[in-house]
């Protein structure tokens, strides 16, 4: 597994990119998504670091839309998440390729 999916939140993110209608979320729809998932506050420094690291690592790219940014899995971020969801549904099944 690559380091990206370690930590949790970068996941979630990836997971609530890979849901969204029209394949992007503007940054604070996204954070307010996560948040209610949290069902807590996020702080913006932490959230937007993040989703600078998913971005730097190229599993999420950004785009202006006026004011706002807008973010959109790339290619090997949508790849990802995929091999991710396949892996937790092994786990979930009892398929025990992993060892």
């Amino acid at each position: 597994m690559t380091k990206w999916l370690r930590s949790g939140r970068r996941r979630d993110i990836c997971f609530l990119l890979a849901a969204a209608e029209d394949g992007e979320l503007r940054g604070q729809r996204l954070k307010s998504r996560l948040e209610s998932h949290y069902d807590e506050h996020l702080e913006p420094k932490s959230f937007y670091g993040s989703l600078s690291a998913l971005e730097d690592a190229g599993f999420v790219e950004k785009r202006t839309d006026g004011i706002y940014d807008a973010y959109a899995l790339t290619d090997g971020g949508r790849r990802r998440v995929e091999e991710h969801y396949e892996w937790v549904g092994d786990c979930l099944e009892g398929d025990d390729r992993s060892e």
